[in-house]
């Protein structure tokens, strides 16, 4: 099977493209990019006023199964990330059971390979079930095909595992993603402040994430080993991360569209649908996250997706679960909210979005260059549409964007080489 793109933007990081091009490809191969590509294809897709991506990788998302199948399946949920363009997808162990297992890893890894729509590169957890009371066997997990080591959704609390943990991901050459939340100033709903109390729930003190980003600062430079952070959203968290690169430390970080996106504000309209952990933060915050983004502090954008039942965020602000869907609305919310404004160029967004994910992965992905897997992502940056409920793919339906004006959308998505998303 052979495809040809005609006539799109071709924007590449790696080798700083950014230029009308045509792209051939042959089975799961890129064979040639140059201008006017005059090779038969079985298949041309015209991207007139398109722009050409290497395709997108998510490196924090939740699918749900094993264990909790009413919310997302591992089929629904590739479904709902090719339908935002996402070619690689990397969920969390938080499911039942937890991936602490060679069997249980296995088992997930087999079923999206079954489901075949994108690449499905499972976490393990740190510890057994998540518990943050023994070690998995990180080289058996590894060897199994544990993308990398984390226990999201909860913090290791105690200090000495996490260190013996984050030392051990490093001799493997991979890395722990620590969810960041000191549990004695977590308590709480939303963010700590004027909304929590006129709201009348309790506030999450912005130093639950900080004081443990913080420890992971810590243990990293001490032992010159690579730690990552998981989604982070203040200020205090992007600067310590940015004054310890500085330094030299060895530590990588990542964050949502949602907390560039949103402040505290969005609950006052979306009520449960912008409660997440960690929570929607202030303005200074945002702003923060924009300015890690650009200055290079921030490693990649993830999705965090996290689907939940409509029963279950129908218990009200200070019950309903954390998180939100964010596979088909990431692309959109970085056109409008860091390229429109000028903080990025398309260039910049790659870098976040494919080059550097793959390369703290250990992927040979996210570039658009000969002799590459076609992993690829073609997207009108100016179409405009209501992203309404009935539209959105994913099981779960818990989303602040819907019935909001977007801007960008996904027309395909190339896996190795095969359409398996189209608009």
């Amino acid at each position: 099977m052979s495809l040809l793109l005609k006539n799109g933007t071709v924007v590449d990081y790696a080798t700083k493209k950014n230029e009308k091009l045509d792209v051939l490809i042959e089975e799961e191969k890129i064979i040639k990019i140059e201008p006017n590509i005059q090779e038969k294809a079985d298949k041309i897709i015209d991207c007139t006023n398109l722009i050409i991506i290497p395709g997108m990788i998510d490196m924090h998302c939740h699918l749900r199964e094993p264990g909790f199948e009413q919310k997302e399946t591992i089929e629904t949920g590739a479904k709902s990330a090719v339908a935002g363009g996402f070619t690689t997808i990397c969920p969390m162990p938080n499911t039942k059971p937890t991936p602490d297992s060679v069997e249980v890893l296995q088992k997930i890894i087999q079923e999206g390979k079954r489901v075949n729509l994108c690449n499905i590169l499972p976490y393990a957890s740190v510890s057994k079930g998540e518990k943050g009371e023994e070690l998995v066997d990180f080289n058996q997990l590894k060897e199994a095909g544990a993308i990398a080591f984390s226990d999201d959704g909860m913090p290791v609390v105690n200090s000495k595992m996490m260190r013996e943990a984050i030392i051990k991901a490093d001799e493997l050459d991979t890395f722990v993603a620590s969810h960041c939340e000191e549990k004695s100033v977590a308590k709480g709903a939303i963010q700590a402040g004027q909304i929590a109390d006129e709201l009348g729930v309790e506030g999450v003190l912005p130093e639950a994430e900080e004081i443990m980003a913080a420890r992971e600062i810590v243990i990293s430079e001490t032992n010159d080993v690579r730690a990552h952070i998981c989604h982070i959203s203040t200020k205090t968290t992007k600067n310590m991360v940015r004054d310890a690169k500085k330094r030299g430390v060895k530590i990588t970080c990542e964050t949502c569209p949602h907390y560039f996106t949103f402040t505290v504000e969005e609950v006052k309209k979306a009520g449960v649908n912008a409660k997440m952990n960690p929570p929607l933060r202030e303005e200074k915050d945002r702003q923060a996250i924009i300015e890690g983004l650009k200055e290079g502090t921030i490693d990649a954008i993830i999705t965090d997706h996290a689907p939940h039942t409509e029963e279950e965020k129908a218990q009200g602000l200070a019950k309903a679960p954390n998180g939100i869907i964010g596979f088909e609305t990431a692309l959109s919310a970085e056109i409008m909210n860091l390229i429109e404004p000028g903080y990025l160029s398309y260039l910049d967004l790659v870098r976040l979005t494919s080059y550097t994910p793959a390369k703290l992965l250990n992927l040979d992905k996210g570039t658009i260059s000969e002799g590459k897997i076609a992993d690829i992502t073609i997207f009108d940056p100016n179409e405009e549409y209501t992203y309404t409920k009935e539209m959105i793919v994913s099981k779960a339906k818990n989303s602040p964007f819907i019935d909001q004006k977007l801007k960008g959308r996904v027309h395909y998505t190339i896996v190795g080489g095969k359409i398996v998303y189209e608009k």
